[in-house]
């Protein structure tokens, strides 16, 4: 049986392969495809929309456990490079 894992964009429950993986390092939001970078992490569906959702629902920093405000940059461009390919 695989891992499931809740998304915080939708919040629908899906398997863990089918996510993507966000830390927290240095203030900003991370994508870990690998989900290998230590730390706490979260998941999300890899689309703008699930991305765009975490975002304004302030759940990634809840789920990371962060107080400080986060730079969402990078995870913001992240469905962007998997449309593209």
């Amino acid at each position: 049986m695989n891992p499931v894992r809740t998304c915080l964009g939708c919040r629908s429950r899906a398997e863990r392969s089918s996510l993507l993986r966000v830390v927290a390092r240095d203030g900003v939001v991370l994508p870990d495809p690998s989900a290998t970078l230590p730390g706490r992490g979260a998941w999300v569906h890899p689309t703008s929309e699930c991305v765009d959702k975490s975002i304004s629902r302030k759940a990634l920093g809840r789920a990371l456990r962060v107080a400080v405000a986060l730079d969402t940059t990078q995870l913001e461009r992240w469905p962007d490079r998997i449309h593209r390919a």
